[in-house]
């Protein structure tokens, strides 16, 4: 027994031996990632950063591309510069700015590089490199800039810069260094995984000067950096910067929408700014003033701006009405009792007719209708179960909930429920005449532009939408996800849109969206004004056309423009007709709406008035990437 146990010892330590001098082998003979740490001094690991992916608009045209770059990096403990003057000559900057970026770079790494001066052109690069070699501890990285083909699509595009620390602390997985660039905002961030490609490695040898020596081995352990995907939108570029012109001097939205995919075809968040000047070594400067800009540039008004719909959001509570059973194409309503005014028209007695004179009665006792479920024989009391069964209507057609496109910062807007007024009025404490507001899309009622143009393309498509999307194909092979192709419903029978659709034409050829009319080609649309405390109501048309193939669903959103059909319904129907037929025929309309000037309207602050007029005197452009000085 006692010889079989020695045995047993004998062949454990014999059997841990092997596997140490197993492991030793591997080290030194087999793993070639061992000989490149034991040889640091002589072998220099060199990460490629790959381009990032383009993007193309629905047509393949360029949007967004790469342009090369050179960063210059510094590591402080070599960097030697004696005559400092001439150094910051030759790089165009000020002594203040050389010492505060090698103070940076030192409380980064005194024996790591870091970037010293990001972004040089290759113009900037090949007329100072030879004089860069007399000062040693600084060396040059080849890097990439974005580049946009036209000064548009800022807030949907988004930009990309350096990642924060907090940024980098926040990591699952160790991808991002320090200096490295990211998605920030917009399709850049969203698709921030599929744009970034994969890193590339390089071993080069260098000798004790740090000189350049070859690749080790023949550069056998290399790996080559892998660009990103490529990304594919349903934006129309032409249309696009068609619609900025119009939205030009003015506040607002624009959205339109392919409604048989969801696919965006314009985005407008106007003021807008050139994407271009986010794209340079001034990032920080440029950035700083459009923060600091009254008319707020980069807030993304399309998905963040909430306004309440006005009349717009009529055509909702009729479907509703309908699709409940409380009225029928033919429901008729006296102006009689009536807590809302209305406009001066002949009796509305149809569902059509309501919509397309917009008559504020009308909907007044069709949502009373819908809440009370057509016993108004008392309507003192609340009736929150009525209230419970429009909300759910309602949200159907992706009101008061985030619809999902791949933006960033989405917001919900508001759509009043029974626990909303319970929070505001007590429980059970408010009636009808607390929420009849809603009937005509006023109130507590908060929508975005988004939204409305969804809605357009819901009653495009009798019933149905896709969730609205910028990007409709990834990769070589155009992937999507697939909930960008499932189809939603609203529950509401198609045959209830006939009448709302029969009023929108109406609307367009006699009401009040007459302005959004197209030569030879059928529009339904719907005006709506909202209310603004802070001076003049907003504009707002929503519509499609053609409408018996509805290619394109729009909203426009004017803040400050008045009634609906004086600035929205105008550039929703130019719009609509340069998308349709690539002209437009009405140059009249066009150079009014294009001159037409609303910035005086916004109210600011009298720090904003200054801020505003002192930006303006100095008429600087914004910084490019040039060193050369002229």
């Amino acid at each position: 027994m006692l010889e079989n146990r020695r045995f047993v010892i004998i062949g454990f330590f014999a059997i841990v031996g092997l596997i140490y001098l197993a492991r030793l082998f591997y080290l030194q003979v087999l793993d070639e990632s061992y000989s490149i740490v034991s040889s640091s001094n002589s072998i220099k690991r060199v990460i490629e950063i790959p381009f990032r992916g383009q993007i193309y608009d629905r047509n393949g045209k360029l949007i967004v591309y790469n342009t090369p770059v050179y960063d210059l990096m510094v590591t402080p403990r070599k960097a030697k510069v004696e005559d400092t003057l001439r150094f910051c000559r030759v790089l165009g900057i000020e002594r203040r700015e050389f010492d505060s970026l090698m103070n940076v770079a030192s409380v980064y790494s005194r024996n790591k590089p870091s970037v010293f001066l990001r972004q040089l052109s290759k113009e900037d690069f090949a007329s100072i490199q030879d004089v860069m070699v007399d000062y040693s501890g600084f060396q040059f990285v080849k890097s990439s800039l974005r580049t946009y083909t036209a000064p548009t699509l800022a807030n949907t595009l988004g930009y990309v810069s350096e990642i924060t620390k907090k940024q980098l602390d926040a990591q699952e997985e160790p991808y991002y260094r320090q200096s490295d660039y990211i998605g920030q905002s917009g399709v850049e961030k969203i698709y921030e995984n599929e744009l970034r490609g994969k890193r590339g490695t390089k071993f080069v040898m260098q000798n004790v000067a740090g000189v350049y020596k070859g690749p080790w081995k023949g550069g056998e352990l290399d790996t080559m950096a892998v660009a990103g995907s490529n990304l594919y939108s349903g934006i129309d570029l032409e249309t696009q910067q068609y619609a900025d012109s119009l939205m030009g001097h003015k506040v607002g939205s624009v959205v339109a929408i392919e409604p048989s995919t969801g696919q965006i075809i314009s985005m407008v968040s106007a003021p807008t700014y050139d994407p271009n000047i986010l794209a340079s070594r001034f990032f920080s400067k440029n950035y700083s003033a459009l923060v600091r800009n009254p008319f707020k540039p980069l807030f993304n008004r399309p998905v963040m701006a909430s306004y309440r719909p006005g009349s717009t959001f009529k055509l909702i509570q009729a479907l509703v009405g309908l699709q409940e059973g409380v009225v029928t194409p033919g429901s008729g309503f006296s102006h009689a009792n009536c807590p809302v005014g209305c406009h001066n028209h002949a009796a509305t007695t149809s569902i059509a007719l309501g919509v397309t004179h917009s008559c504020n009665p009308y909907f007044y006792h069709l949502f009373r209708r819908v809440i009370y479920n057509n016993k108004i024989s008392n309507t003192f009391k609340a009736s929150a179960a009525g209230l419970e069964d429009w909300h759910t209507r309602v949200s159907k057609f992706g009101i008061g909930q985030q619809l999902g496109i791949d933006l960033p910062s989405e917001r919900k807007g508001n759509l009043p429920d029974k626990k909303y007024y319970d929070k505001i009025y007590g429980e059970n404490a408010w009636k009808f005449s607390n929420i009849y507001s809603i009937s005509i899309g006023e109130g507590e009622i908060l929508i975005t532009p988004l939204k409305m143009a969804n809605v357009a393309a819901i009653i495009a498509n009798k019933g149905y939408f896709y969730t609205p999307h910028v990007i409709h194909g990834v990769g070589d092979q155009k992937k999507l996800d697939p909930m960008y192709t499932t189809r939603r419903e609203t529950n509401v029978d198609a045959r209830h849109f006939a009448p709302v659709i029969e009023g929108m034409i109406g609307a367009i050829q006699s009401g009040t969206a007459k302005s959004a009319r197209i030569e030879g080609i059928t529009v339904a649309g719907k005006t709506g004004t909202s209310q603004n405390k802070k001076g003049d109501d907003h504009s707002i048309f929503i519509g499609f056309a053609p409408v018996e193939n509805p290619k394109i669903a729009i909203a426009v959103f004017v803040e400050n423009g008045g009634f609906g059909g004086q600035a929205a319904a105008p550039i929703a129907g130019l719009i609509m007709e340069k998308y349709l037929t690539g002209k437009v025929t009405n140059k009249a309309l066009e150079k009014r709406m294009m001159e037409l000037n609303l910035l005086n309207k916004v109210v600011l602050t009298p720090e904003q008035r200054a801020m505003l007029k002192s930006d303006t005197l100095r008429k600087k452009a914004p910084e490019s990437n040039s060193l050369l000085k002229k």
